[in-house]
């Protein structure tokens, strides 16, 4: 996706082909004028080259095709940013000697409201490396030079270039590693990666329809259709609040109780009951979960479809991990609630509800001490 936003700026980068077959490949590679080509795994991370394939394979950018191909189709790469997935496609590209290596960026940066350019001549590896060993060698500003003599205007048009696509295409993070230049003195972007806004989607269409899923993942996407900020975490407790740092406290709180939690997921504020079961939906289906903490502040959503969503969640989808719902609002909202919907003598095995009182761990997990107000 990055080469063809860069092919569309006419952004210089090396002439490929996408492939998804091993079979394929040979054909791929004879297409190439080029004498030398290389095999790049198309993964959604960084690293490549230092990666490993679980078929034994080494490293993600071989220089041959036939067999090689055949150990990364289907497998695995691990690299310091992967997931677990394996690789779905391979780009057969054209090789070019590089005499001279640049890292360069170009990203939002809030302390300046707005774009800043990150250059390093340590290009072509890590760059965490590098600003954990020698920051000295990474350019914070707002122009660069990165490459001098015979190459500087060539290299300061591929910038300009590159800075055109970062605004056309409401990009948050434009990043190319190496920014090289050739014995022949052409500059090539040989390696990249782009983040996009989500907010822009609605004006940037042609971009996110070619946005790859593959690798995500699938509760965050399936999250995403309901319009439900949801991310993943390694622990056991789901939480289920709305606003984003109400979240981000619940998640906290579970820490300092010597908890885990399992999921950030924030409603917002214009919830509506679909989202609600969706959202419930999305935490009974991860197998981790063996708790789930819903706190719902009511002043910026409506208490009544919270409490509808969760009884009918829990009993559609049977629900078999203890609940703990926390209701926090008016007093005179809560109440109309509880007298109109019930949720606290609903019947359902496990549910614990609480009005505005803090909810711990030991709750979640049959504890013995319970707040004033509590029913079971």
């Amino acid at each position: 996706s990055s080469a063809l936003c860069f092919h569309l700026s006419d952004v210089s980068v090396m002439k490929e082909i996408m492939t998804k077959l091993p079979t394929t490949l040979e054909d791929a590679s004879s297409k190439h004028a080029s004498k030398e080509i290389v095999l790049k795994a198309q993964i959604l991370a960084g690293g490549r080259g230092k990666g490993v394939f679980d078929s034994g394979l080494k490293g993600g950018v071989p220089a041959v095709v036939g067999e090689l191909a055949g150990k990364m189709l289907g497998f695995s790469l691990t690299t310091k940013q992967t997931p677990k997935e394996g690789v779905k496609q391979v780009m057969v590209a054209e090789a070019l000697d590089i005499s001279r290596e640049t890292y360069f960026a170009i990203l939002m940066d809030r302390s300046c409201n707005g774009p800043v350019m990150v250059g390093s001549p340590q290009g072509g590896v890590d760059i965490e490396e590098v600003a954990a060993t020698t920051p000295e060698l990474i350019f914070k500003v707002s122009q660069l030079y990165l490459i001098e003599k015979v190459s500087q205007s060539c290299a300061a048009d591929q910038i300009k270039r590159l800075y055109d696509l970062f605004l056309k295409v409401d990009a948050t993070q434009v990043e190319v590693n190496p920014l090289g230049e050739t014995p022949e003195g052409q500059v090539v972007c040989f390696d990249a990666k782009i983040n996009f806004d989500d907010n822009a989607e609605f004006r940037q269409k042609a971009v996110f329809a070619m946005d790859d899923t593959a690798e995500s993942d699938p509760l965050e996407t399936e999250a995403a259709k309901y319009d439900l900020k949801y991310i993943g975490l390694d622990g056991n407790i789901a939480c289920f609040v709305n606003g984003a740092g109400l979240a981000m406290a619940t998640c906290d709180i579970i820490d300092l109780h010597g908890g885990k939690p399992a999921n950030f997921l924030d409603l917002g504020g214009g919830v509506k009951e679909n989202q609600v079961y969706a959202a419930f939906k999305l935490l009974t289906a991860d197998p981790k979960v063996e708790a789930i903490l819903v706190n719902i502040f009511g002043g910026i959503v409506n208490c009544a479809i919270i409490a509808n969503g969760i009884t009918k969640a829990c009993r559609e989808l049977e629900l078999k991990v203890p609940l703990v719902v926390r209701l926090e609002g008016g007093c005179g909202q809560i109440m109309s609630i509880k007298s109109k919907y019930a949720i606290s003598e609903s019947k359902i095995p496990r549910l614990l509800v609480l009005v505005s009182k803090c909810v711990t761990v030991q709750h979640l997990f049959g504890g013995s001490e319970r707040s004033r107000g509590a029913r079971r």
